[in-house]
């Protein structure tokens, strides 16, 4: 799909992946870029730069989602492309809190699931259209000291491919976007284990999101060693797990 002449979403706009994907789609044409994150001023200002449409939305909370898509499609025009990109980090492991796992849940899966409800039916209707979901190479291999973020990553894989299978031959095209270590305020401490592999500018990962909805790639790797990963993990399970472990106990030792 081209994005030139289209309306597109994209949530978790004002910040780090999602900013570069609002300037790179409007500089790739797109007719209109609605802004939505939960931070207004911060929308506004990345909209007002890119002479976009800011949106105001908790992506945890679906009447806020469907308020939010009757809004841009009021005010710019049916939404062609959206791309449900919000997230947080979510460090700890099983002893994590209950509200830390729920929020995890909410944010990477659920509001997947509000805004493909918002918008699918509607692309359905007009002939097609492109849904896009960020998930991480967390959800396609794992991460180190962050169990609900791996696991909840993981889930949003498991959707994308879901809505692929079910809605593929209906017009609509999914990709989800699985990336390791951006250079975003979700990365605080560069030691960690966020940043083992190559550190990607935001405006890289854009560049490549933009560049797969040309093909209309399912799987969007900015990183390409992910895909060299993900053979040897379903290639030798065990093996894999064990590496992941040496790699842990390294880590520690920092």
């Amino acid at each position: 799909m081209k994005i030139k002449g289209k309306v597109v979403v994209v949530t978790g706009g004002a910040n780090g992946i999602g900013r570069a994907l609002c300037q790179r789609f409007s500089q790739e044409g797109a007719k209109a870029v609605a802004v939505v994150d939960i931070n207004e001023t911060e929308a506004k200002a990345v909209a007002n730069e890119i002479g976009g449409f800011a949106v105001q939305c908790d992506v945890s909370k679906e009447d806020e989602i469907i308020h939010m898509v009757n809004q841009t499609e009021a005010k710019i025009g049916p939404v062609d492309i959206f791309f449900s990109n919000a997230g947080i980090m979510a460090d700890g492991g099983m002893e994590a809190s209950n509200d830390l796992w729920q929020r995890a849940w909410e944010i990477h899966v659920m509001a997947h699931v509000y805004a493909a409800r918002a918008v699918i039916p509607h692309m359905i209707e007009r002939g097609g259209g492109y849904f896009l979901l960020t998930s991480s190479a967390a959800g396609l291999l794992n991460r180190i000291g962050s169990s609900p973020y791996a696991v909840t990553k993981h889930a949003t894989v498991g959707l994308a491919e879901n809505l692929a299978i079910n809605y593929g031959d209906r017009g609509i095209r999914v990709s989800v976007l699985c990336p390791q270590a951006v250079r975003t305020a979700m990365i605080p401490d560069l030691n960690s284990a966020r940043s083992v592999d190559n550190l990607l500018e935001p405006e890289e990962v854009a560049e490549t999101v933009v560049k797969s909805i040309n093909e209309e790639k399912f799987l969007i790797l900015p990183h390409p060693d992910v895909q060299t990963y993900m053979k040897r993990k379903v290639s030798d399970y065990d093996r894999w797990l064990s590496g992941m472990r040496r790699l842990k106990q390294r880590l520690q030792q920092r």
